[in-house]
């Protein structure tokens, strides 16, 4: 994985670091079970979608689990796609930060996220934890074998992009649609 640095010239022409977020946006699932690909097909809608600047890396990380935790290192954000399991009705969107992860994520769709609270859990006893952790997703209709998404989260992706891009935003990343639009 490329360094997260950013260099910019001040007035006399000389490089200074320049210290933006680092933000790893994470797509995870497993595409073979239908909604619970949705985080890896949400990142793949965001990219087609969006133009993302250098600070920004993406990655779709399936079903990695631990195996992500290289990938945290120099990373001060982390924005992780994924199918949660609230209770509530298929298709509702979840923000899940702060203490609510631990919890959010104990709630297994599938055997990816065994490893999703664990390797948040490294990360924080290492202190390789990104400062700002956040889980953006949504409710899956089933998780049964298949390759489409459920109609119900199907049309529902557009929203959990949304959400992706509010909360890039909100971390002071400018992001831009492709089309112009934004």
């Amino acid at each position: 994985m490329q360094a997260f640095e950013k260099h910019a010239a001040d007035s006399r022409g000389n490089m200074n670091e320049v210290h933006p977020a680092r933000v790893l946006i994470l797509g995870l699932g497993n595409v073979l079970l239908q909604d619970e690909g949705l985080g890896v097909k949400a990142l793949n809608r965001l990219v087609e979608q969006y133009h993302l600047p250098d600070n920004v890396r993406i990655m779709d990380g399936g079903t990695l689990g631990m195996h992500l935790f290289p990938y945290l290192d120099g990373c001060t954000h982390l924005l992780i796609l994924d199918a949660v399991e609230t209770n509530s009705p298929p298709g509702t969107s979840a923000r899940i930060v702060g203490s609510d992860l631990e919890p959010a994520l104990s709630r297994k769709l599938s055997m990816h996220q065994a490893g999703v609270p664990e390797l948040l859990a490294v990360g924080r006893l290492l202190g390789n934890l990104p400062a700002k952790v956040v889980v953006c997703g949504l409710q899956p209709e089933t998780v049964e074998w298949g390759l489409d998404l459920s109609p119900t989260i199907a049309g529902q992706m557009d929203r959990l992009v949304n959400l992706t891009i509010e909360e890039l935003r909100r971390w002071g990343v400018q992001v831009e649609r492709i089309s112009g639009e934004d």
